[in-house]
């Protein structure tokens, strides 16, 4: 069976790597009013940015490695993303970005991230610092003082308790807590979920691939993108090889992905790998470089891959992350005419609650306060009236477009971008006219008389603060209904009820492809990936956006596990079902008791 021309099934359902460059946030945020400035001349100016789906923190690895360009100011990043696999991964990758320069050098640093990131194996060295660093992350979860006394750029407050008892639950098995690479056959995951993406395509994989990348990648603005390096990702998963081939061997756990998933009645758990499988990381840091002199060409050849390019630029972020938090810089901001600065950091990372997109104007330490709005493409459908009211009037919104996923086509990708456009101006937004035109970014402003509707007095009266002092730790009750204990052996399905790569791969609850959003499922044509993929709810992919699943039609899965809650395909976005506003999630999601902590990989029969 070949898979059609814009399924968006190679998206998969959940992010592991951003499908656009890096931005500097300040530069894309208004700039500091002067009489704000002059009214708080004791304390230092706030950068206050919302970010939805930024899943790799790339945004933010950007803007701090250019903040000594900017006049001092203090960053709070409130990031929301889908699952809690992005969170963690999250927390691992600046702590990484932040270690000690005397305990880690500068080129291992980077040559870390960029496996742990973007490979789906490991050399065993960096898998044991995984191991490492997953241990003490899970420790310090559950105690929130000696994690804010050990990482103070970190901030999980924000979290429920049954969240935070899930993410100590991703740290535990990150750390080999569950032994043997049987637990997540991360080259059996890669090569069953590339044969039912590619179909009868599978045997001519090298020749999809040439087509993918130079007709579709390349004709998009990633020329430095090698044919080399892509073919190899897409074989094994391995877009960084920085070392002999045969060294790469370990299965890389962060990339694992659970799900709970109905058999003979009963819910089971299972885990695998549901990610990017199309596109690659290399789009992140790889096709844009300060050095122009890495993106020049000879003979019309791109004389540097984006491997290398990327290497190259991380390298770079890290070292001047690193001079911007030196001593002299701490030093600088805590002699500013601050008495009470709240912590030694200059920039804290708070993560949100994965479904508070559409409460967080309920409470008054967020309404009107962001100077900057982030919206990937996956999570479009996520931006409403009431996720508008956060954003202070004269504040940006930037939404990242579907420029970079091979299955759409140019029409469904300037659909997405109108539908985008559409669902900006109904949530009180208005484009900027002198915004350079970008096709990886679409820029909009708040206008500054616009509200929420009718029921704007009834919501404020329902206002409630934010600062909820957190219940001692004995207060914690990790026991929930619907969790599966993450150590504990599950039994696969049977071979003849379960496909293998249900089992193996199931969908994130807040991710969906851009493609789920334009084309609905077929009735009487279904591949075998719709049936082991249902529609995800936090993040949809820029098809879903578009043009929403038909309620007759329904895939095999969707009877086996309930929609997931928050993410949308960019083709969802084009369609919903009314022109002005956006589709509404709140019949999609499931109750909290579906959210389930990451759980043994599960082989397929």
């Amino acid at each position: 069976m070949t898979t059609p021309a814009g399924s968006g099934a190679g998206l998969g359902s959940v992010s592991w790597w951003g499908l656009s460059p890096a931005l500097d946030l300040q530069a894309e945020s208004p700039p500091v009013d002067p009489e704000s400035q002059a009214a708080t001349e004791h304390k230092i100016p706030e950068l206050d940015a919302l970010l939805l789906g930024s899943v790799d923190g790339r945004h933010v690895l950007r803007t701090l490695s250019r903040a000594a360009l900017w006049p001092l100011r203090r960053f709070n990043f409130y990031v929301l993303e889908n699952n809690l696999e992005a969170v963690a991964r999250h927390m691992l990758i600046f702590s990484l970005a932040l270690e000690d320069p005397e305990k880690m050098g500068l080129q291992e640093r980077s040559e870390t991230f960029l496996e742990l990131w973007g490979n789906a194996l490991l050399r065993p060295s960096v898998a044991a610092f995984v191991r490492d660093q997953a241990s003490r992350l899970s420790h310090l979860v559950p105690e929130p003082d000696r994690l804010e006394e050990q990482l103070p750029w970190l901030s999980l407050r924000p979290l429920k308790f049954r969240e935070r008892d899930a993410l100590e639950a991703v740290f535990r098995f990150w750390s080999g807590g569950e032994k043997g690479p049987e637990v997540f056959p991360m080259s059996r995951l890669w090569d069953s979920r590339l044969r039912h993406y590619l179909g009868s395509r599978y045997d001519a994989r090298r020749g999809v691939a040439d087509w993918d990348l130079r007709m579709k990648l390349h004709d998009r603005g990633a020329q430095v993108i090698h044919i080399q390096e892509f073919r190899r990702w897409r074989d094994t998963g391995v877009a960084f090889e920085l070392r002999d081939s045969s060294a790469y061997h370990v299965p890389n756990r962060t990339l694992a992905s659970g799900r709970l998933l109905s058999h003979r009645g009963e819910r089971v758990a299972a885990r695998g790998y549901w990610g990017d499988i199309a596109t690659g990381p290399f789009v992140a840091f790889g096709i844009e470089a300060d050095d122009q002199s890495l993106l020049r060409t000879s003979n019309g050849q791109p004389v540097k891959t984006a491997s290398e390019i990327t290497q190259h630029n991380v390298t770079e972020l890290f070292r001047e992350v690193a001079a911007w938090r030196g001593p002299r810089a701490i030093q600088e901001y805590l002699e500013s005419p601050e008495p009470d600065a709240p912590t030694r950091e200059p920039f804290t990372m708070h993560f949100l609650s994965l479904e508070s997109s559409q409460t967080l104007h309920h409470k008054t330490c967020y309404k009107g306060r962001f100077q900057l709005l982030y919206v990937s493409c996956g999570m479009v459908h996520l931006l409403s009236p009431e996720l508008g009211a956060c954003v202070a009037p004269g504040g940006n919104l930037v939404v990242e477009l579907a420029r970079y996923l091979v299955d759409l086509r140019p029409k469904e990708l300037k659909a997405f971008s109108d539908r985008v456009e559409e669902i900006a101006r109904a949530a009180g937004f208005a484009p900027h006219t002198g915004a350079t035109p970008s096709e990886t970014f679409l820029r909009f402003y708040k206008l500054g008389n616009s509200t929420m509707g009718s029921g704007d007095s009834a919501v404020e009266s329902a206002l409630v603060p934010c600062k909820v002092p957190a219940p001692p730790l004995e207060a914690i009750n990790p026991l929930q209904a619907d969790l599966v204990p993450p150590l504990e052996a599950m039994s696969p399905p049977q071979a003849d009820l379960v496909p293998p790569l249900e089992v193996m791969s199931p969908p994130q609850a807040d991710q969906a492809s851009p493609l789920e959003v334009m084309s609905p499922p077929q009735a009487d044509h279904t591949s075998p990936l719709e049936a082991t993929s249902p529609p995800q709810a936090d993040q949809a992919s820029p098809l879903e956006v578009m043009s929403p699943p038909q309620a007759d039609h329904t895939s095999p899965l969707e009877a086996m596990s309930p929609p997931q809650a928050d993410q949308a395909s960019p083709l969802e976005v084009i369609s919903s079902p009314q022109a002005d506003q956006a589709p509404s999630l709140e019949a999609k999601s499931p109750p909290q008791a579906d959210l389930v902590p990451p759980l043994e990989a599960m082989s397929p029969p």
